[in-house]
């Protein structure tokens, strides 16, 4: 019964995975049927090369901060529609719609909202200003507008699972907590929270994946520019692969990024289970 999931595992992730560790080491254009063996000048090349320290920065801000906001908004809006308020099923619907649209044409929508020329944003602004604000060119806001978009979209994934983590709490242990006389904060703080262990590492370890890897949203939003201010290491590999003709620079490029969401991950989710355990 494993055999076929074997053998879609094998033909479409572990095959190119081996085969990226070996173009890694060559200096393929990514179309000719030749190539040379050039060992570890990819992998120095990418030590020295100016653009990787920056571009790994944006990739931490991308997965670190989509992380943090997504879980922090998603635990509100989860504790909010947990209650018995009106309308709560529609309003579920609306903050999980975002999910389901492409993360390609989301990026396109928002950018229409910030660009300089025409956008919803500069509009507004032009009723009280003279000039408008070129937010996706300026190197230093752009990244977390990235963010807030990313965050947007996802947040409603985060939402769902606190949800399905906080309905398997039982009652009985909010009543015990009351006749102790427990706060509402005292609540969350020794019940709510400990119980939703779980929840927080799937929604930690999703996330910061989701994160790391960020690729279309960056392409729709900013192309990764100006210049490679804002590019995610998924955009620049594209880049470096299908502009520069350059898929041995690209592969080692994905090899580290294979490393780095590895590393974070596995630990974060170590961690976490831990966590889980010891409360």
């Amino acid at each position: 019964m494993y055999i076929p999931a074997l053998a879609l595992f094998s033909v479409f992730i572990l095959y190119p995975f081996i085969k990226g560790i070996q173009i890694s080491f060559t200096n393929w254009d990514g179309y000719s049927q030749e190539y040379g063996w050039v060992q570890v000048d990819n992998y120095i090349r990418m030590l020295k090369d100016p653009i990787i320290g920056n571009t790994i920065k944006n990739t931490f801000i991308y997965g670190i901060g989509s992380t943090f906001f997504q879980n922090l908004v998603g635990l509100m809006y989860a504790l909010l529609l947990n209650q018995s308020i009106r309308m709560r099923g529609l309003t579920r619907t609306i903050i999980y719609l975002p999910v389901i649209i492409s993360p390609l044409i989301m990026g396109y929508i928002w950018y229409f909202f910030f660009q300089y020329n025409g956008g919803a944003l500069n509009d507004i602004i032009l009723l009280f200003a003279k000039e408008p604000i070129n937010l996706l060119a300026n190197d230093k806001i752009n990244v977390w507008l990235i963010t807030f978009v990313n965050t947007y979209q996802y947040l409603g994934i985060a939402m769902v699972i606190f949800l399905a983590g906080l309905q398997t709490i039982p009652k009985d242990y909010y009543e015990a907590a009351q006749i102790d006389g427990a706060t509402k904060f005292s609540q969350f703080i020794h019940v709510t929270w400990p119980l939703l262990a779980p929840s927080v590492t799937i929604n930690i370890v999703l996330n910061l994946i989701g994160g790391f890897k960020l690729f279309d949203v960056v392409v729709s939003l900013t192309g990764g520019g100006p210049g490679y201010a804002s590019a995610s290491l998924s955009t620049l590999m594209y880049q470096l692969y299908f502009a520069r003709q350059d898929a041995g620079y690209a592969a080692a490029l994905g090899n580290l990024m294979f490393v780095i969401i590895s590393i974070i991950s596995i630990s974060s989710l170590y961690f976490l289970r831990r966590k889980e355990v010891s409360s």
